[in-house]
């Protein structure tokens, strides 16, 4: 994941930096084993000249991508995609629309092998929603229904609120929770603990008898603005419709409730799920000149939601890891193992299209080096997030050592992402420059196995 501010051209291009730097030098290694047995014994310190090697090219790189012809690329592309596409909602024309022009893009570019990989994906459309209070005034409030959720009847559903903060303290009061309508103004500590009330709200909500939750938005800061994202429902839980509101109107209910005030609420929602639409996965590489079996992977997500344009997620994260592979073209090299760029479909809906790439694919998942996502947001990069073994990680480390001279240097634990977490309980070593899910991982012993082979 990483760690930074807002998002302008200058902070992309330090962003596709760091992601390039550590692909191409990974790709370029030797492909021996630090710690393995028979005569491609190498010594960590063997590796390490190895890494050092690589200076110069890291120069190269930061002259191209950050002072050369190349330095606001990414940003100028993904501005095109996003101001001629806009919003692109899994099983959208919209999203179908940019799978389109990113093939083309990527043909024109000059990359290897681009084709598309067949994907059946959830389609789900909003339609008209409004909340309004009735009680103890009106008042017209700000909602997103949530991605998944089933719409209200024509005529909405009008019922008396409950506002809870916490699962603990709805269950407690569950017999007051029937007929109603659930309102959750749970506190934001962090992203992992507060998003568990989108995901799980409604499911919560409709075992004690609620018509419907409304959940207050998963953001530290709001200005009056309603957030969307996935939920998910339960076999043998009924379905209720859920959306979020704003931090605001969750506090102020929440003042409203104690002070003894009835508050009734009226909403409609118009969402409904059609059959899973046909869609794709984009692939691209660079074919390796020594193993080309043996692949490192990059990624974003080409989906959004329906709300905004999708530029920040996952529209940086996408056309960085593009950009690796572009630069690595324009410095005319041919890395030892295939590069490949993945942009996937669907991962909003909870990592649809890479889900079914890894089943596609894991039977060779012993020929994937390392696996990478992009997808928080591209901002002023400090390091990355990883996943591997020790040895692993003290390789990783010299990597980003060779990103002394623009201070990028961390190798932070806990790497992980939604579209990539199907490969850590194979061993596969990863690293996230952005992660979203806020959702943790039990990691395989064995991961880094396969970043060892690569020196």
């Amino acid at each position: 994941m990483i760690l930074g501010r807002k998002l302008t051209g200058k902070t992309m291009k330090f962003l596709l930096f760091i992601l390039f730097s550590v692909v191409h030098l990974l790709s370029l290694a030797s492909g021996k084993a630090i710690y393995g047995n028979g005569p491609s014994q190498r010594t960590l310190q063997e590796v390490k000249e190895e890494i050092a090697r690589y200076g110069d090219v890291a120069k190269s790189i930061i002259n191209l991508s950050v002072y050369g012809k190349a330095q606001n690329r990414s940003y100028e592309r993904l501005a095109l995609l996003v101001d001629t596409v806009g919003p692109r909602l899994s099983g959208s024309k919209n999203l179908e629309k940019a799978i389109e022009i990113m093939q083309q893009n990527l043909k024109g570019d000059g990359l290897e092998n681009v084709h598309l990989e067949p994907v059946k994906i959830p389609h789900w459309e909003r339609g008209e929603e409004s909340a309004v209070m009735l009680e103890p005034r009106i008042h017209k409030m700000a909602i997103l229904g949530l991605g998944s959720s089933i719409g209200t009847p024509p005529e909405g559903i009008t019922a008396e609120v409950l506002v809870v903060t916490s699962f603990d303290e709805l269950q407690r009061r569950g017999p007051d929770a029937e007929g109603k309508i659930v309102v959750y103004n749970q506190p934001y500590t962090n992203y992992s603990a507060a998003v568990q009330y989108r995901m799980e709200g409604a499911v919560e909500a409709a075992k004690v008898g609620a018509l419907a939750s409304l959940i207050r938005s998963v953001a530290s800061f709001s200005i009056y603005s309603p957030h969307t994202g996935i939920q998910e429902y339960q076999n043998g839980v009924p379905k209720i419709p859920t959306a979020c509101i704003t931090v605001e109107d969750a506090e102020m209910m929440s003042r409203m409730a104690s002070h003894g005030n009835r508050i009734v609420i009226q909403l409609k929602m118009g969402a409904k799920s059609y059959p899973d639409a046909d869609s794709f996965n984009t692939v691209a590489e660079i074919t390796g000149s020594k193993y080309p079996e043996q692949v490192v992977l990059v990624s974003g997500h080409l989906d959004s939601w329906d709300v905004g344009q999708g530029a920040m997620d996952d529209g940086g994260g996408a056309f960085i890891s593009w950009e690796a592979l572009s630069l690595i073209k324009d410095l005319g090299l041919r890395p030892k193992r295939t590069l490949r760029l993945v942009l996937w479909t669907a991962e909003e809906q909870g990592g649809i299209g890479s889900s079914q790439y890894y089943q596609l694919h894991k039977a060779n998942s012993s020929n994937y080096s390392l696996v990478m996502e992009s997808d928080l947001g591209t901002f002023l990069p400090s390091g990355l997030k990883f996943t591997g073994s020790d040895s692993a990680r003290i390789i990783m480390e010299e990597v980003m050592s060779l990103l002394k001279p623009i201070n990028i240097t961390q190798v932070l634990k806990a790497g992980d992402g939604t579209d990539i977490n199907f490969w850590i309980q194979d061993g596969v070593p990863v690293f996230i420059t952005g992660d979203h899910t806020g959702r943790r991982q039990k990691t395989s012993p064995y991961v880094g196995d396969h970043l060892a082979q690569c020196f």
